[in-house]
């Protein structure tokens, strides 16, 4: 076992010395890639292909190619170690000054790219401060609403006061209060939308969807004090199908006036000051008997056609679309509050008396800007509104 170690041991001391020996020996042909020549050709060729690229991405091509792990200098560079000691030095002090220039080129070459690059971007991307700044399409209010409103306007300025309620509401203020009797077809499913339906009980009432805003009169009454004089815009609700002049919900204004000696002249002139300001000065109303369960007497309300004015009804006149050639368009109901419904709230009908009025706003729109179609004020685009502005 000694003889054996000691002879491991002799055989790493010989190869010791062996490799740590000077190497005085080479084949120049092994360390060509050394020569001056070379190395200058590799200058030559890495240069050339720097100063080539005319992108980014044609640099790092470059790069890669001419300073990366497989270039032809650091290959060379590698080499050295097969040179004697004292030609290793000045090899190397040769191969790092080429690769040094060619460093330094790539560095040269890449700024210059960059800046033109920067320079492109900027006017390609230019924003010019001076135009205007692009502004988001204004869109207008919903010239239903611009109606309801100036609609009130006309009777706040009269000393009304504007109302609200509930859409949901019950159905003694719906119906009861009004004067509708239990059996009316109004309160049937097929024409009202009820929420909660309460048959059979005594002292009970149900819950609708309200079918007109006249129960925010019936509320104005039972809270407010005497004389009292309301409109009341407001959306309202229908179980019937739409087409073109009818909505399952749609909106309504309603007037109420009660106080001591009214009479169907007040009503009169209450409605020719809307019909003024809705269509003009100057058209001609007239009112026909109707029947209303919350009014007696109770009235159709025609004003004369805004259109022709009349004149589509005379022989040989040309026909008129708005009012289909009759001269008058139908466009409220009203009539004197029955007493039946102020006794309900508790009011002297001996004492005190009123009138009423209603219309759908939608249908006084269709009718001021001739609307052919109801559903264009319910289609949500934005186009049909800004034809209006901002005011009708």
């Amino acid at each position: 076992m000694r003889t054996l170690a000691g002879s491991v041991r002799a055989h790493w001391k010989q190869a010791i010395r062996t490799m740590s020996a000077p190497n005085k020996n080479y084949d120049p042909v092994e360390v060509t890639a050394l020569s001056p020549e070379e190395i200058e050709r590799a200058l030559e060729a890495a240069l050339g292909a720097i100063a080539a690229a005319g992108s980014l991405d044609e640099l790092k091509a470059a790069r890669l190619a001419h300073s990366g792990d497989r270039a032809p200098l650091t290959l060379a560079r590698a080499e050295i170690g097969a040179l004697p000691p004292q030609a290793r030095a000045e090899a190397g002090k040769r191969v790092g000054a080429v690769q040094g220039q060619v460093k330094a080129a790539i560095g040269r070459r890449q700024a210059a790219l960059e800046k033109e690059r920067d320079e492109r971007v900027l006017i390609a991307e230019a924003v010019d401060v001076t135009l205007p700044a692009a502004r988001q399409v204004q869109g207008a209010r919903h010239p239903v609403s611009l109606s309801a409103e100036l609609l009130s306007d006309v009777f706040v300025a009269m000393g009304y006061e504007v109302a609200e309620g509930p859409e949901v509401e019950a159905e003694w203020y719906n119906f009861d209060a009004l004067n509708f009797p239990p059996d009316h077809p109004a309160r049937e499913m097929q024409d009202t939308l009820f929420i909660a339906r309460q048959d059979g009980l005594p002292g009970s009432s149900g819950i609708v969807a309200r079918t007109h805003t006249s129960p925010v009169q019936i509320r104005s009454l039972l809270t407010r004090p005497l004389p009292l004089y309301v409109v009341s815009p407001g959306r309202v609700y229908r179980n019937e199908a739409s087409d073109a002049t009818h909505l399952a919900a749609f909106y309504q204004i309603e007037g109420l006036a009660v106080d001591e000696g009214l009479t169907m002249a007040d009503l009169r002139g209450a409605i020719q000051a809307f019909v003024d300001v809705l269509f003009g000065a100057g058209l001609r109303t007239r009112l026909r008997p109707d029947y209303f369960p919350f009014t007696e007497p109770s009235a159709d309300v025609s004003m004369e056609c805004h259109v022709c004015r009349g004149a589509s009804v005379k022989p040989g006149a040309d026909p008129c679309r708005t009012c289909r050639s009759m001269g008058w368009i139908e466009l409220a109901g009203c009539g004197m509050v029955n007493p039946r419904v102020l006794v309900a709230c508790g009011i002297d009908p001996d004492r005190y008396s009123g009138f009423a009025f209603g219309l759908g706003v939608e249908r006084a729109l269709m009718l001021a800007h001739g609307i052919g179609d109801i559903k264009d004020t319910t289609d949500g685009d934005v186009r049909f509104s800004r034809a209006f502005g901002m005011e009708l």
